[in-house]
């Protein structure tokens, strides 16, 4: 079952680095529709669904979004196969 939480999106860039964007693409974002947050460590999440929305929100002054948070564990059955998921769990590790 999937946790729905709102974020407060100042608070949210305050601890978590500010990714590149499409500028272009930017303008067409909905932010109405929640992101998307998963544990990749205990007590840790981070958004793999949404970035644009949030960089959004945070421009126009949107003090929170709404997002859906999943588990480590709940993310596993999306995985095509195993490379994929441990593509996944490099490529977050690399950012740690």
């Amino acid at each position: 079952m999937l946790k729905k939480k709102r974020v407060n999106v100042r608070e949210w860039f305050k601890k978590h680095l500010r990714g590149s964007v499409n500028e272009a693409h930017l303008p067409t974002v909905d932010i109405s529709k929640p992101v998307l947050q998963v544990g990749i460590r205990p007590g840790i999440f981070e958004i793999i669904d949404g970035n644009h929305r949030m960089e959004r929100a945070c421009r126009d002054g949107v003090e929170f979004i709404d997002s859906f948070k999943l588990r480590g564990e709940q993310l596993l059955p999306f995985f095509a196969d195993k490379r994929g998921y441990e593509a996944f769990v490099e490529y977050w590790n690399s950012k740690l």
